[in-house]
């Protein structure tokens, strides 16, 4: 059984910064990409960033160069540092890992964290 475990959401006032991590427990035998996603109600769940398990990086546009994802895999997490946050960055923070407990890589997620910029 895996699990995954976020932490760092809150209300921020804009051009703050928040930093979002993830962490996976359970019968874990190797991690491949990592994510971040977001939610608003009444929207589909959107890609904010990801990293593969060779630290290469993507990113949505609207957050290219205020948000930075990186991952500790000694500790199976992943980081997401928010800066100069907008008020359209509000949302549901969910994180995503591909995880194989066995031979087979599946997607586990987080329970999402909110994140709140105010104006």
């Amino acid at each position: 059984q895996v699990q995954l475990v976020e932490s760092g959401g809150g209300l921020v006032q804009a051009g703050g910064s928040l930093r979002l991590s993830c962490a996976a427990s359970g019968s874990i035998f190797s991690i491949n990409a990592m994510g971040w996603y977001r939610q608003t109600p009444g929207k589909q769940r959107e890609l904010v960033a990801t990293i593969t398990s060779g630290g290469r990086t993507n990113y949505a546009d609207s957050v290219k160069g205020r948000f930075t994802i990186s991952r500790d895999n000694a500790k199976n997490s992943v980081y997401l540092q928010m800066n100069s946050l907008k008020p359209d960055d509000t949302a549901v923070y969910y994180c995503k890992q591909e995880i194989a407990t066995s031979l087979v890589f599946l997607a586990y997620w987080g329970q999402g964290t909110q994140v709140t910029v105010s104006s």
